[in-house]
């Protein structure tokens, strides 16, 4: 049997996720390696499964309370990120607090960070456009994705998107309902200001003379709601 990287890294996280499964009911609580690795098993067989990214990451945050795993795991395991393949193609999963919203919250405990006192600052350029998702379902959106070219059914200025992503976390995504209007907060796509890949509007630098013109076209010819704006 020929197994490809993806595969001997998937049968690790199960075999992991097995020892952790006998550990717990045993009565142990689980130390780092075995939580993250349950907690990711746990998103990759939703996946399997059929379920949606939000779904998947749900089913992962409720497999573990701060009850099952040792002193301390809460506070040095934040979030847990798995790479699944869904009935779309292969996405990032993030679980965040995958322990409860509670879990590990003290200041001095491992891996805190200690911050100092500093005022909050907006983003540069972050402004607010509101959106409407006409489809009959959810859509998420995820912190990096040119949020130009997202769903050709999500209503707003296409114009105003052109360079912008979602103002949030990294790896983060923001869910979008059907029918109901939503303030999206957006920044400026930075570094190098180059966009390959996602709905290939653009396919090269953004700020190249015509190519906003050129994506708008492209947009509007294929039906993307906002385009012609």
């Amino acid at each position: 049997m020929r197994l490809t990287p993806t595969d001997r890294d998937r049968l690790l996280i199960f075999t992991a996720a097995e020892l952790a499964r006998a550990r717990r009911a045993r009565g142990l609580r689980l130390n780092v390696p075995e939580a993250t690795a349950l907690i990711a098993d746990t998103v990759c067989e939703a996946a399997r499964d059929g379920a949606r990214l939000m779904e998947a990451a749900a089913l992962g945050a409720s497999i573990l309370t701060e009850a099952d795993v040792l002193p301390g795991v809460p506070d040095i395991v934040r979030e847990v990120k798995v790479e699944c393949m869904f009935d779309d193609g292969t996405r990032m999963v993030v679980v965040r607090n995958p322990f409860g919203d509670d879990a590990g919250l003290g200041d001095d405990g491992p891996g805190a960070v200690l911050t100092a006192d500093r005022e909050s600052v907006a983003p540069a350029g972050l402004r607010y456009l509101t959106v409407t998702n006409t489809s009959d379902v959810p859509v998420s959106i995820t912190s990096h994705f040119h949020f130009f070219e997202v769903n050709p059914r999500m209503q707003f200025d296409r114009s105003e998107a052109y360079g912008m992503r979602l103002s949030i976390p990294a790896g983060a995504a923001m869910r979008f309902d059907p029918g109901v209007p939503t303030e999206a907060p957006l920044v400026p796509i930075g570094g190098a200001r180059v966009v390959i890949g996602f709905a290939g509007l653009v396919d090269g630098p953004l700020d190249d003379p015509g190519a906003k013109e050129a994506a708008l076209q492209r947009a509007a010819a294929h039906g993307y709601l906002g385009a012609g704006k």
